[in-house]
């Protein structure tokens, strides 16, 4: 149960930002709204809460967990680089946009393989 509300706010972080995105370029007028300003924050902040209680039902705490801590120090850059694209302008948005759907591409693979050096 748990596994599955994690994996709709996935899902729903990615659309949230995603979405953001296509308002600040299309109608950034909208960004404005209250709505806008708080959901992404709450799925967010719902996403995270639901990763902590899969560690703790896992109990992945006790072995391995290398691959979690990569999750969490790319999160954070996945954060910075959203950060970045929602304030930024041209190029540079473009580009932080890139990076954080690169970080979150990461940190699913990750999640799936339990390997934080996949890519070796």
């Amino acid at each position: 149960m748990i596994k599955m509300l994690h994996l709709t706010f996935v899902l729903l972080t990615l659309a949230a930002f995603g979405g953001k995105m296509f308002i600040s370029v299309a109608r950034p007028a909208l960004l404005d709204h209250k709505a806008v300003k708080i959901a992404p924050h709450v799925i967010s902040s719902l996403l995270l809460l639901t990763g902590i209680i899969l560690v703790f039902q896992g109990n992945w705490r006790a072995g391995d967990y290398g691959w979690l801590v990569a999750k969490i120090i790319v999160l954070f850059g996945f954060i910075g680089l959203g950060i970045m694209a929602m304030r930024s302008e041209g190029t540079n948005r473009w580009l932080a946009f890139g990076g954080a759907i690169a970080c979150f591409i990461y940190i699913g693979i990750v999640a799936v393989s339990k390997n934080a050096f996949f890519f070796l």
